[in-house]
């Protein structure tokens, strides 16, 4: 069942990673594209580059197209992620006032996202954090205290989640030979009310079941190192 505990761990950073954006969007004034790609830099350490960003002043939406972030150099500066879209709209009352994040219409649509091995053998999705968790860390993804902790904001959900999914690579630095790809065209996947990480555990194997066996080779204990 170590896929399985994968799906979910995934999940709850997913779910963190949102609200770490929108806790970050929220502190920001009128800023120049180039100076959000700065500032996610310095905060991830993932090189960013950006088509298109805007910020509602009145209306609460953030939109982000055309957003690329790439891998350390550690695993060759390349591609990790290509995201044409994330749309989001957000209770502002609840972020500003209550300390809660509450969004109601996310659209993320996921390009693609390239797992690179390097010539030391090392994957890069468990060397950034994805790493097979424990019981403890388990309880903790799908209990979600833990976002509050890190970001001092509540999550109260999602009202609808609309999620697409273009590709996966595989490249092998030390041997191409492995290189590899997959197509897993999932379009506009409708997921309302997503509360916790399990609520996503349905999405993520959809993922799987569409990538015919592309991700079983990360399950392996050799694709822990």
């Amino acid at each position: 069942m170590k896929l399985k505990r994968i799906l979910i761990v995934l999940a709850g950073l997913f779910l963190l990673g949102v609200v770490a954006v929108v806790v970050f969007l929220l502190s920001l004034d009128t800023m120049a594209r180039w100076a959000v790609e700065k500032r996610i830099e310095a905060q991830t350490g993932l090189k960013a580059e950006i088509g298109k960003f805007h910020i509602g002043l009145r209306e609460p939406v953030v939109s982000i197209t055309g957003l690329k972030l790439y891998n350390p150099t550690n695993f060759g500066g390349t591609l990790l992620m290509q995201i044409p879209e994330i749309h989001m709209e957000y209770d502002r009352d609840a972020a500003k006032n209550r300390g809660e994040i509450h969004i109601t219409l996310l659209r993320f649509n996921l390009g693609e996202v390239d797992i690179v091995k390097n010539e030391a053998g090392q994957t890069n999705l468990f060397v950034l954090g994805m790493t097979l968790p424990s019981k403890d860390d388990l309880a903790k993804s799908k209990d979600l205290n833990e976002i509050k902790k890190r970001t001092g904001y509540e999550f109260k959900g999602i009202d609808m989640l609309t999620v697409s999914v273009g590709k996966a690579k595989f490249i092998d630095l030390g041997n191409p030979k492995n290189n590899r790809e997959q197509d897993i065209d999932i379009e506009n996947v409708p997921i309302p009310n997503v509360k916790s990480p399990a609520d996503l555990t349905g999405l993520l194997l959809l993922v799987v079941l569409r990538s015919d066996n592309f991700f079983n080779s990360l399950v392996a204990p050799a694709g822990l190192k």
